[in-house]
């Protein structure tokens, strides 16, 4: 639960800034047509309790979590208004507080604020679907299966791609730290570790997008590390650690090291379809 803001976290941003966000007086109908924040009040529970376990943040980086994962479950469908006097009462929490979260939801497109109309939700068509806030959201809310489904769509776009780049590139930096990530999966999963095998398996899905050598594609590895930590149920083989898992992921660092472009990007493929449930999605690789 949250406790009330202290005036100390006014430093959060400036007060002209702040005035962004009025404070309208809703008609007497359209309140009454609002759903009031009440009403959600068990699913507020269940978001506050993972906000805080999973994130560890302060006022601010959790008012920031449960009305994201609000907005993106449903509960707060697109135009609804949002009074921040009204928030700020709702979570107990001071009117910067509410003000500098909602500046932040309008920047990942989940709300909007203008003159004269206040803040409301925007419709899906405005969110920004790749910022990996959103995507966590989406991930454990009612659109938690589409979600899954199209971030490995997008993995099986971005990541064999980039195999394929960064064995073109030869950097013995980047290649000693893939060996080491596949050293420490492999300690890991030995030891029944699965936090580390995970923070391992991540570090090395980043550098090899490092390694690629494509700015743009390294701006997309925040979805490759969103869908690492969402995934949930087993969708690829990142998802199951295994003796399978690991030998794919050490054969694409033997390709890398060698310069072999074309292994490198099937044994990512191949990665990716270790579990059936993406085989829905896309073909396995043929052998050659």
């Amino acid at each position: 639960m949250m406790t009330a803001a202290r005036t100390a976290d006014s430093g959060l941003a400036g007060s002209g800034e702040l005035d962004r966000y009025p404070y309208p007086e809703a008609p007497a109908g359209e309140r009454a047509a609002t759903r009031s924040w009440g009403g959600a009040d068990s699913e507020l529970g269940r978001v506050s309790r993972r906000g805080s376990a999973s994130r560890g943040r302060g006022l601010h980086g959790q008012l920031v979590q449960q009305l994201g994962q609000m907005i993106v479950s449903g509960d707060l469908g697109a135009d609804r208004p949002l009074v921040p006097e009204e928030i700020g009462q709702r979570f107990e929490v001071s009117r910067t507080v509410v003000r500098e979260s909602l500046r932040v939801l309008e920047a990942k497109g989940l709300v909007s604020a203008r003159p004269n109309v206040g803040t409301r939700v925007r419709p899906v068509s405005d969110w920004n679907l790749l910022d990996p806030d959103i995507i966590e959201w989406r991930a454990f809310g009612p659109q938690r299966d589409d979600q899954r489904r199209e971030l490995a769509e997008l993995r099986w776009t971005i990541e064999p791609l980039a195999a394929r780049l960064a064995a073109g590139h030869g950097r013995d930096d980047i290649q000693q730290r893939l060996s080491d990530m596949v050293e420490i999966m492999g300690h890991a999963m030995g030891q029944g570790d699965a936090i580390t095998f995970s923070r391992a398996d991540a570090e090395f899905h980043a550098l090899l997008i490092q390694a690629a050598g494509n700015r743009m594609l390294e701006h997309l590895s925040g979805i490759v590390s969103a869908a690492l930590h969402v995934s949930g149920g087993p969708v690829t083989g990142c998802d199951r650690p295994g003796e399978t898992s690991l030998a794919h992921h050490a054969r694409i660092a033997d390709a890398l090291a060698s310069g072999d472009a074309g292994a490198a990007e099937t044994a990512m493929r191949h990665l990716l379809v270790v579990h059936p449930d993406v085989e829905r999605v896309v073909p396995a690789p043929r052998e050659h």
